[in-house]
């Protein structure tokens, strides 16, 4: 029997798939749990139709971020940090300390663990900083550290 798999089963496939298994298998278990569905034609139609959906959303959230990106590449933000001799910081800049300044100054709303810092900024200057918008998104913003 031919089912639609509506959730994750171990074992025997993802959410969406269309697989053959055994009629016992599908009518006392993955139908009987709502695991599954039977593949008849209405059924598959929706789910041609939720996968069109899916695709087109994925494509305006792309284009969507291919924008953010390139509004992001002229952003420059600053920071204020205490700094002792020789520029050194003291303590460090995350990127939960950038993230919430690319909010408050520039009304840039990005998850902290979406900007990539090799390691924390411990000096003064300015450097860039990648940001993953999206999964094929990255751009690079200016960071400039000053001393308080």
């Amino acid at each position: 029997m031919k089912v639609i798999l509506l959730k994750d089963v171990k074992g025997t496939g993802k959410k969406g798939d269309i697989k053959e298994v055994s009629d016992g298998y599908a009518r006392n278990f993955l139908i009987k749990k709502k695991f599954a569905v039977e593949a008849n034609n209405t059924n598959v139609k929706e789910l041609d139709e939720k996968n069109k959906s899916k695709e087109r959303k994925e494509i305006i959230a792309y284009e969507e971020a291919v924008l953010l990106g390139k509004q992001m590449e002229e952003v420059n933000i600053e920071i204020e940090a205490k700094a002792g001799e020789g520029g050194r910081l003291f303590g460090s800049i995350t990127s939960k300390e950038i993230a919430e300044q690319l909010k408050k100054q520039k009304n840039i709303d990005v998850d902290k663990r979406k900007i990539s810092l090799d390691e924390p900024i411990r000096s003064l200057g300015s450097r860039f900083v990648e940001i993953k918008i999206h999964p094929k998104v990255t751009t690079k913003i200016r960071v400039d550290v000053k001393e308080k």
